[in-house]
């Protein structure tokens, strides 16, 4: 079986590194690596590769950054040709992004049967991009692999047949348990000069939170207000941009309690979560990777497509509002025992088979 596997941003590289373990395992499956270069070349994410132990990719697009309607356009004109020339079985799409529509919908025009690995996530709200490509992308998969049960309720829900979803379980779970053992012997807290549990970690990324001037400030307003943690703060670069257009740089320099880093790999940032007191961010994925390693979180955002985290007490929705922000961070820090608490919960996301659970399905339908 030819299983053409379509990767373009950082998550996806993540999600995608249990299936390509264990594509390996299996004679049968030609992996057919696609690399879209969405957010990087791939020269720039060998980073990814290399720490996940990954094989170079088939093919690199290289794509590159560009307006949605201009990066899906011109990913769907060059994996149509891909496609074309070697000839998948299946194609797989992990995630939300661009690369993840762009690649069903390339493959679903040429009739080529499309595997969702993620699917059903819904946060409803559409003036997210990721909200877009997800439902699409849903609705012209023939193969769905939902990670939580509330993933698969949402898609029998908008009118999939029960045959196509399979709840498979959160592959980016599966890579968490493969790289704890690595993430834990990372001196990334040492060479940023911070102790357990005295610091707070903050992501930003999303344009709703960094491209409007008085949201940006009145996030990192809140972070110069909680004095009792130091805030870890790894800036994406187009995140940094945006400081400084915000003429924001300069305040945040001056506030001594957050400390500014470059971007970190992934162990990297398992380390610095598991060992956080708290962690902000607008990212689904920190979310869960929060969740699983029992640290409370804060999202920036108003609505989140990983319900199961709100819904155990594991993330708070605060939105940019400065004061419900500052509020649930002290909301944390005053509840004793927070840790054992989060322990205690029960796992929606599956056992970490994921991967496992999603090659059979495929082979089963080869």
């Amino acid at each position: 079986m030819k299983l053409m596997l379509i990767v373009g941003a950082r998550p996806q590289i993540i999600k995608s590194a249990p299936i390509i373990h264990e594509a390996q395992k299996h004679r049968e499956i030609e992996l057919q690596l696609v690399h879209t270069g969405q957010h990087y070349d791939f020269e720039m994410s060998k980073i990814f590769f290399h720490e996940l132990d990954l094989p170079d990719p088939l093919v690199n697009l290289g794509v590159g950054s560009g307006s949605h309607a201009w990066q899906t356009g011109n990913m769907m004109i060059k994996l149509e040709k891909t496609i074309l020339e070697n000839k998948p079985d299946v194609v797989m799409v992990p995630g939300d992004t661009n690369s993840t529509l762009a690649g069903a919908l390339a493959a679903a025009k040429l009739h080529v049967p499309v595997a969702h690995v993620e699917a059903g996530a819904r946060s409803y709200d559409m003036r997210m991009p990721e909200e877009i490509n997800r439902r699409l992308t849903d609705h012209c998969s023939s193969l769905l692999f939902a990670p939580t049960k509330n993933c698969a309720k949402n898609l029998r829900q908008e009118g999939i047949r029960k045959q196509l979803i399979k709840l498979s379980g959160d592959t980016m779970y599966d890579a968490l348990l493969q790289h704890m053992s690595t993430a834990e012997k990372s001196n990334i807290l040492t060479e940023i000069g911070i102790k357990t549990d005295e610091y707070a970690v903050l992501t930003l990324h999303r344009p709703e939170n960094v491209d409007t001037p008085k949201t940006f400030e009145n996030i990192m307003k809140a972070m110069t207000m909680l004095k009792e943690v130091i805030i870890v703060f790894p800036v994406h670069p187009r995140t940094k941009q945006r400081l400084a257009a915000a003429k924001l740089m300069k305040q945040t320099q001056a506030a001594n309690r957050i400390k500014l880093i470059e971007p970190v790999g992934y162990d990297e940032m398992l380390q610095l979560t598991q060992h956080a007191r708290m962690v902000f961010t607008d990212s689904g994925g920190l979310q869960k990777e929060a969740f699983w390693l029992q640290t409370p979180c804060i999202t920036l955002r108003d609505k989140t497509e990983w319900v199961e985290t709100t819904e155990l007490g594991a993330n708070v929705l605060a939105g940019s509002k400065l004061q419900r922000i500052v509020e649930a961070a002290r909301e944390i820090k005053e509840t004793k025992g927070i840790k054992v608490k989060l322990e205690r919960l029960r796992n929606p996301f599956g056992e970490g088979q994921a991967a496992q659970k999603i090659l059979a399905q495929i082979l089963k339908r080869g």
